[in-house]
């Protein structure tokens, strides 16, 4: 395989590789093949731990869908291309997108939506892999979780699915935008669009939420309520504009009712950050009669949620939100220039800096509510 002229071979890295669930990640040197058609190889210069790759890790019971190199929360700089990549050439800054945009489907041609029909919502949604993998590891296919698979030194991606971002985009921080605070953030402003003036209230705080509470202030909310049963996590949630914080657990009543005697009946918009179907129940009750917005951002697949249909005959609208509904590839350059801009914050979302080497413990301070980001370099 060439690439002007010059010959791409199997490049030998080390990769968290996933061989069960509820097992410790391992590492392990894995072979990664040279990018295809449309494709393009990317170094890891830095990739965070989500809950989405705990949500596989431990809920996914499915064999199909190990071994898998988890992550997808990242940045990187592009090593090589496959033919017919024209977008993208090596020391490309770039962020790998779960979500991607083709830009030629009904969903991506759509201003309505961030839907593409090439994204992993329209197929394989159970175990979040395409068949299909770039990973050998001692003779054997890994999975590639979500098409980006950034728990390793190295992994290829289908162009479509790829940032160029700002060459002067400190990799380590902008890295959070691959998913999570794209994700909160844009629930607040793209899918619930917070009006000024507005009363929002925000179910979980961890940096989906967080971003959600940010994107709360950004679009001009007046009265943003942080709700947590962990109290830990009300000062940071101050930083990024929280004027009040909740906690369920103080009172002996419904959080739902709590806000409603606090806000003359409910808030304007209301976004559920977990992806606790009880909650998000709750966050729908919790929102204003007539014209209350609430919006489902946390991901789950496993449950079923219910309301009573007079809750949304009474006027409330419940909605849900993929990655914040950005079209990514545009998007997400966008929220870059934004932070170098100093229009959103990143740094303060990072708690934790490690070694790839130490994903287990990044998961472990994860699980327990410890972190609201760790970002993993290479060693």
């Amino acid at each position: 395989m060439h690439q002007q002229g010059k010959t791409l071979y199997v490049i030998k890295c080390k990769a968290a590789v996933a061989w069960e669930p509820n097992k410790p990640l391992v590492i392990e040197e894995i072979e990664v093949a040279p990018p295809q058609a449309n494709e393009v190889r990317i170094k890891i210069v830095a990739t965070a731990v989500c809950h989405t790759d705990l949500h596989h890790l431990f809920e996914c019971v499915k064999k199909e869908g190990f071994p898998i190199v988890l992550g997808h929360e990242a940045a990187g700089i592009v090593e090589s291309v496959g033919p017919g990549v024209t977008e993208f050439q090596p020391g490309d800054k770039v962020i790998p997108l779960s979500t991607p945009q083709c830009g030629k489907c009904r969903f991506c041609k759509n201003p309505k939506s961030n839907q593409c029909e090439e994204g992993w919502t329209s197929r394989n949604v159970e175990v979040l892999a395409l068949p299909d993998s770039r990973f050998t590891c001692k003779g054997k296919k890994v999975l590639q979780y979500l098409r980006t698979s950034t728990f390793s030194e190295y992994t290829v991606m289908d162009q479509i699915a790829l940032a160029k971002i700002d060459p002067d985009a400190p990799l380590d921080k902008v890295c959070l935008l691959g998913c999570g605070v794209c994700t909160g953030f844009g629930a607040a402003v793209n899918t619930a669009k917070v009006e000024p003036g507005s009363t929002c209230a925000v179910f979980g705080l961890g940096a989906v939420g967080l971003a959600a509470v940010m994107g709360c202030k950004f679009a001009g909310a007046k009265r943003i309520f942080a709700i947590d049963i962990n109290p830990k996590k009300f000062e940071k949630a101050k930083v990024f504009g929280a004027t009040d914080c909740v906690n369920p657990k103080d009172y002996d009543k419904p959080i739902s009712k709590v806000l409603a005697e606090m806000t003359n009946g409910g808030v304007d918009f209301s976004l559920e950050c977990i992806g606790n179907v009880d909650v998000m129940r709750t966050a729908l009750e919790s929102c204003v009669e007539g014209w209350g917005v609430s919006v489902i951002v946390g991901w789950t697949d496993f449950a079923d949620f219910a309301a009573r249909p007079v809750q949304l005959i009474a006027g409330r609208t419940w909605k849900g939100s993929l990655v914040g509904g950005f079209k990514c590839k545009d998007g997400v350059p966008q929220l870059v220039k934004a932070y170098m801009d100093k229009k959103v914050k990143l740094d303060e979302f990072i708690t934790h800096t490690m070694t790839l080497d130490k994903i287990n413990d990044a998961i472990g301070l994860m699980k327990r509510g410890e972190c609201i980001r760790t970002v993993l370099k290479p060693q």
